[in-house]
């Protein structure tokens, strides 16, 4: 999937491409067709950069109510022939997902297009799995010979619907079919269960990796194996060596953390790290100077893991070096670091911003630790990166830190957060939004009784205003 293009912050496409409490907001002021455009822009080219953290599709299931919005556009994108030609879940999940919200507000159009894709479409599971959290068990009943009838009746076939079954995401469907008293429908599922059961029992009879009595050596090769193959297992190599290494293998260990293969490198200094071994420090920084790109991530992963006070220390000297090991060292004083900490932390958010844009992932960690610990002139960088970030995950976090820091949050930011797509951002709203603010109270209102709206947000709403939220 290409990486979507983000309109400009100021725009209304891309406040709601950004999922900004702003983007509703501007949406019900605008004309009815413009917002509706945008509105399916959205929808039908999903603007996450990470579908699987970023949430979206309540914001805009949400919006489509109250526009009133046909769904007609969401018809055409899911039944073209693209669906054929195009068969990733990325190009209809989010429709998908909105549909699902709509069912569950009562938009029985949303219902039957969900039905007839989970018949027809490319992206079945999705649309199943929608339909299995909202639909009556009539409604799901009716969708098994042709979901069933997806799978040919032959061996390969019902390995493929065994494999389905086993590893649906909501089982509901399947249960469901497996009562139906037709043979093409019950007793094919009820087998296809028993297989995926099987199947599952035996991979836990033939799992793979390290046996008790192997060797340092042993799970260096296995970790260095595990890298021919492009699976990195440093951790795992590490915790074996926690299992099998005594006082003797010391020296071997500290010998292939200095300079030993990428596989070994990484397993030594991720073992050393979880040790707190005196040297691992001068290890790390020395596989981050002169090692393989594979060992110098590895070195700064370890150092990421450690938790003691000298790597905090470490850190303080590490901050402002123009590398991944300096990035590493201003997370870990953004996580971990104390009073004084603060100047290391600002200018390493500053020039993140500055080099990387708001969207840097470095910015996660720093924007947490700019909230705790209260730095209070990083709030206009932190109000930059609120506006401009595409990452609705990022924009949750600074919300949270500029509650901690920008005494203007509570009569800003805080208020639009209450429309936000993510439910945290939410919840920080509701808990800091001023309400001498109008729509406060509404919008608190609505939120407190909305089934579809997360419990945390409806908790954060009763412990301040109370369980009768119709007296604010």
């Amino acid at each position: 999937m290409f990486d979507p293009v983000i309109a400009p912050s100021g725009t209304l496409l891309g406040l709601l491409q950004r999922g900004r409490g702003d983007g509703t907001l501007h949406a019900l002021a605008a004309p009815r067709d413009e917002a509706l455009a945008a509105l399916n822009h959205c929808v039908l080219s999903d603007p996450r950069h990470d579908w699987q953290v970023e949430n979206r599709s309540l914001y805009y299931a949400r919006l489509f109510l109250d526009l009133d919005g046909e769904l007609d556009q969401i018809e055409h994108h899911l039944f073209g022939a693209e669906d054929l030609l195009d068969t990733e879940d990325t190009r209809t999940g989010l429709a998908l997902a909105v549909l699902g919200h709509l069912a569950s507000y009562g938009r029985n159009d949303a219902l039957a297009l969900l039905r007839r894709y989970a018949a027809t479409g490319s992206n079945w599971a999705w649309a199943l799995d929608e339909l299995a959290l909202r639909d009556d068990d009539a409604g799901l009943r009716a969708l098994a010979t042709s979901v069933l009838g997806r799978f040919s009746a032959d061996a390969h076939g019902d390995a493929e619907l065994a494999a389905t079954v086993r590893d649906a995401f909501e089982p509901r469907p399947w249960r469901l079919w497996a009562e139906d008293p037709r043979p093409g429908v019950g007793a094919r599922v009820r087998a296809a269960q028993e297989a995926g059961s099987f199947d599952r029992w035996q991979r836990q009879l033939r799992p793979s990796g390290p046996r008790p009595g192997w060797s340092v050596a042993a799970v260096f090769d296995w970790a260095d194996e595990g890298l021919e193959r492009g699976a990195v297992l440093h951790l795992p190599a590490a915790r074996c060596l926690g299992a099998v290494a005594g006082p003797e293998d010391r020296d071997a260990i500290i010998e292939a953390a200095r300079s030993g293969t990428d596989g070994a490198r990484g397993a030594a200094l991720h073992y050393l790290a979880e040790s707190r071994d005196a040297r691992v420090l001068d290890l790390i920084e020395a596989a981050v100077s002169t090692g393989s790109p594979i060992a110098a991530e590895a070195a700064v992963h370890a150092f990421e893991r450690m938790c003691g006070a000298e790597a905090v220390d470490r850190a303080r000297g590490w901050a402002q070096r123009p590398d991944e090991l300096g990035a590493s060292a201003a997370s870990v004083l953004a996580s971990r670091g104390e009073a004084g900490d603060e100047k290391l932390v600002l200018g390493a958010l500053r020039e993140t911003v500055r080099s990387e844009g708001p969207d840097a992932p470095l910015l996660r960690a720093l924007v947490d630790g700019a909230g705790r610990l209260g730095i209070g002139c990083a709030a206009p960088v932190l109000r930059h990166v609120y506006r401009e970030t595409a990452s609705s995950q990022l924009r949750g976090r600074t919300a949270r830190a500029l509650a901690a820091t920008d005494p203007s949050f509570a009569t800003g930011f805080a208020v639009e957060c209450l429309w936000d797509c993510e439910e945290t951002t939410r919840e920080v709203a509701a808990q800091y939004a001023e309400l001498v603010d109008a729509r406060v109270a509404d919008r608190l209102r609505r939120l407190a009784a909305d089934p579809a709206e997360e419990a945390e947000v409806q908790s954060a709403i009763h412990d301040r205003l109370g369980p009768d939220t119709t007296a604010v």
